[in-house]
Formats: structure tokens, sequence, C-alpha cells
């Protein structure tokens, strides 16, 4: 089968298409792939800067959806059925296994390309607002990096769980056009931010960026505030002095969702159990920014590289 290899660390430019043999594993379920997520992960693989590190080569891809050819006894899944999963490694390719307790029924009405956007981005601001953020009902949240697939998937997730106020923050005017059609009730650009929405005026910051932004978004929260760090698109890791943690009563709250689910069995099939209803309803709904075939892995990791993506970038086998 064809796949994507990973054989150096010279960046996504040296990623090429190969032969391999078809996986295997009698435990898992096997997968016909019809669409893989592309996540800043795996641009992080191509450079050894993630911190798992497969030996070389290997096939990068942790998030699939396509159809199951087969199934472990007792997994609940049988040939035919469509699934979307966590591979956690060798998604990019023709077909690709999974756990049993890492894949799931996918309803008939959601598209692959979605369902291979959905459940990394989806379930890590799950995690993010509701089981480490505590989302209240009502609350104010602002999203940082709006119109990216953690942007996208933040905005929707507050709005289906109760947010009050969902403002998005972009850096153009056209990425406002995307935190919008995602759900947003206000717009505003990055620059200058925290003028426009005011000191002192969100419960909630869902922060995947980082960088210089940071201290503002600090002086955005309210008393008893909290301030999401999933990660830092931006290159540059802030840090905070804590006495404003202190003197206005807020919080930096980590948002590490892959060590925590993947070492609690069953946990991403409780939030995957809790997020269904609104993926059936449509409050939940991936933005596909961009799709590539296997041939063109490297500008699609590439595409992460400058921020310049909207929505989920999708590769199709």
């Amino acid at each position: 089968m064809r796949a994507i290899h990973i054989s150096s660390l010279d960046g996504p430019e040296a990623v090429e298409v190969v032969d391999v043999p078809e996986p295997s594993e009698d435990s898992l379920v096997t997968i016909a792939v019809k669409a893989a997520g592309v996540a800043f992960p795996e641009l992080l693989q191509t450079r050894g800067l993630y911190q798992m590190k497969p030996d070389l080569p290997f096939v990068p891809g942790a998030e699939v959806a396509g159809v199951v050819e087969r199934a472990p006894e007792g997994s609940g899944f049988s040939p035919g059925d469509r699934v979307a999963a966590l591979t956690l490694l060798g998604g990019f390719a023709e077909k690709a296994q999974a756990q049993p307790d890492l894949t799931f029924a996918l309803p008939d009405d959601v598209p692959f390309e979605e369902a291979a956007s959905f459940t990394f981005n989806y379930a890590t601001v799950y995690f993010a607002l509701l089981e480490r953020g505590g989302l209240a009902e009502g609350e104010t949240v602002l999203v940082h990096g709006a119109a990216g697939g953690i942007g996208t998937a933040a905005i929707q997730m507050a709005k289906a769980f109760g947010a009050g106020r969902v403002i998005g923050v972009v850096s153009t005017e056209a990425k406002g056009e995307i935190a919008r059609s995602a759900g947003a009730d206000e717009v505003v650009l990055a620059e200058g931010f925290l003028d426009a929405v005011g000191k002192s005026s969100v419960d909630v910051v869902v922060d995947p960026v980082g960088g210089g932004r940071f201290t503002d978004s600090l002086r955005a929260l309210k008393e008893h505030g909290r301030l999401l760090v999933i990660g830092f698109t931006a290159g540059e890791i802030p840090t905070v002095k804590v006495n404003r943690l202190l003197l206005n009563n807020i919080a930096v709250v980590g948002v590490g969702w892959g060590a925590f689910a993947m070492s609690r069995p069953g946990h991403v099939q409780k939030e995957w159990e809790a997020m269904l209803p609104h993926l059936r309803s449509g409050a939940l709904r991936p933005v596909v920014g961009s799709t590539h075939q296997l041939e063109d892995a490297a500008t699609a990791l590439t595409s992460l590289e400058g921020r310049t993506v909207t929505g989920k970038v999708v590769l199709v086998p």
C-alpha cells in the first residue's frame, strides 16, 4: 500500500510516498483510510521536535476516518462500518490500524473529511473548556487563532455547551469570516485585541497561539477567569508574572490532552459520547480548510508552518 514516510528529520519537504506492507496486527481495527487529518505535531515530527520520536523511518498520521476492513472479536465493529479513529501513528496511508477504544462509530451524514478533522481538535477543546476550564453557562469565551482547526472547534464547543458570548481573535479580516461562520458572536483583530474587547471582560481565554499576546489575554480576564494554554503556534513560549494571577484571582491552566487521555483507557470514548449529540445535530461541524492527495503531503504540512491555513488540513489517500 502507499504511505507517507518520514525517513529523515529535514522538515516537511523531505517526506516521501513509499510502498509499505499493510498493517496486520490482529488486536487492532483495520481501516481503509478515506481521509486523514494533518496537525501541527506532524509538522514538528518532520524535524524531530515533537515529544513523540519514533524510530526512522515511520508513517505519521494520528487521526483518520474511513471504513472498517477487519476488527477483533468483541470490539463492537464489523467490516463496512464507517468510523473515525485515532491511530496515533500510521494514518498517512491507504490503510491504518487503531485500538478499538480509540475507534468511534461515525454518523452516516458526517463526511469522511470532516470526521478526520474532528476527534483530536474537538476532544482537545472539550478537555480544555469543560474538564480543565470548567466552562459555566452564560460565560464569555475569547478564542485566539479563531480561524484555525482548534479555534473553530473552540468556538463551536463553547456555543454548544452554553457559553453566552464567544469572541474570535484573528490576524486578518478574511480569517474573521471563517470565525464568524463557525459561530463567533464577535470577531476582533489580534493587533490591539485588548482595546477592542476591554480589560476584565471575559471569563475564559482559549489560547493555542502563545507569543506576545499572552499578557494582554491575562488583562482581558474577569475575576476568577481562566486562561487555557493549548499550544504555541506563534513559536514563542510566553512567561507570566504570577503576581498578576494573585492580584486578580485568575488562573493559567495547562491543557495537555494527549498525555492525559492516552494514559486513561476509555477517557476519549467518554469525551466522544459527550460530544456525539452535538456532532449529530450539526452544532459541532469541523471546518475543513484544504484537502491534498498523499503525493502533496509536503505541501499540506508546509501550509501549517506559516499559520496561513484556516480550518483543518486533510489528506485524501
